[in-house]
């Protein structure tokens, strides 16, 4: 989805509605557009600018985009793997049945031709590079190649009638799910195997692997950031039960501190009168024994003048 410039304006790059896929250039809206299979637009926001801004930003935090890129890959490529399986169940119920040696000898056909394709491809991407010496090379090989092809497709024909052998046999491309004939000339699968739809699918898979590896390193990274932090906290939990149990003990120390001076108050206010009262029956007995041995004295003397 392109945007106006009003909405430009608006829209930041983490938006929900802007394309995370499109931020990290993976998204297949992109990457097929034009070729056989170009999904047309986007339904989430494209544009190269919030890719600039999302550029400069991610350099100074972790965004994390690269998961919600993998979402998007991971359901595109298996409908496209989807589509292969399909397409090789519909191959196996409309083709005849042929012997297991024959289907080897068809299946030895369909390798080397896709290595033919694939080796032309790369000639022509040297050639266009300037590599014209390197290209020469590969060129030499794609006829080492075809001759082993002749030969291939020779026991191929001897081992089925040639009634059967003039039908197309297909195989299904298990990169980009498109079919393949057994009988395809070097140009049409260099065509295929060099062209934006393949090289598309190769890079889209390929992404999907970088993908998952920086996903699965960042969610470990997280998981042991988490796995700290809580340890952190943890660990001044305990440091904080601890310095709160030597408050409570001391509070409970001064406590009993009072508790026994006010105790010991007591028990001197206690003694204090008991004391006294003491002193005072001590002073009230020796009051009584003096009045008693003066009373015994008078009367002695009373007792002996009488008797003079």
């Amino acid at each position: 989805m392109q945007m106006g410039d009003e909405t430009r304006q608006r829209v930041k790059f983490t938006d929900d509605r802007v394309c995370k896929s499109h931020l990290l250039d993976c998204c297949p809206h992109d990457i097929l557009a034009g070729t056989r299979m170009d999904l047309g637009e986007c339904t989430k926001i494209h544009d190269l600018a919030l890719r600039a801004d999302y550029e400069i930003a991610s350099k100074e935090r972790d965004l994390f985009f690269e998961l919600d890129a993998m979402d998007h890959l991971e359901s595109f490529i298996a409908e496209c793997d989807r589509r292969t399986e399909l397409a090789k169940k519909r191959l196996a119920e409309t083709q005849e049945e042929i012997s297991a040696e024959v289907s080897a000898k068809a299946e030895k056909v369909h390798e080397l031709n896709e290595e033919i394709g694939k080796l032309l491809a790369k000639a022509e991407q040297l050639g266009a590079e300037g590599n014209v010496d390197e290209s020469q090379k590969i060129l030499m090989e794609v006829e080492k190649v075809r001759a082993k092809k002749k030969e291939a497709e020779e026991e191929y024909r001897n081992s089925m009638p040639a009634s059967s052998f003039q039908q197309q046999k297909l195989r299904v491309c298990e990169v980009c799910s498109a079919y393949l004939g057994l009988h395809d000339n070097d140009r049409r699968l260099a065509d295929h195997f060099g062209g934006k739809l393949h090289l598309g699918f190769i890079q889209i898979r390929e992404k999907l692997d970088q993908l998952r590896k920086t996903v699965a390193e960042k969610q470990e990274k997280r998981n042991q950031d988490r796995l700290r932090r809580r340890e952190e906290r943890e660990r001044e939990e305990r440091l904080s039960r601890r310095s709160g149990s030597r408050t409570r003990d001391r509070r409970r120390s001064r406590s009993r501190d009072r508790r026994r001076r006010r105790s010991r108050s007591t028990s001197r206010e206690r003694r204090k009168p008991s004391r006294s009262r003491s002193r005072d029956r001590h002073r009230r007995h020796r009051s009584r024994s003096r009045s008693h041995s003066r009373g015994h004295r008078r009367t002695s003397r009373d007792r002996s003048a009488k008797y003079k």
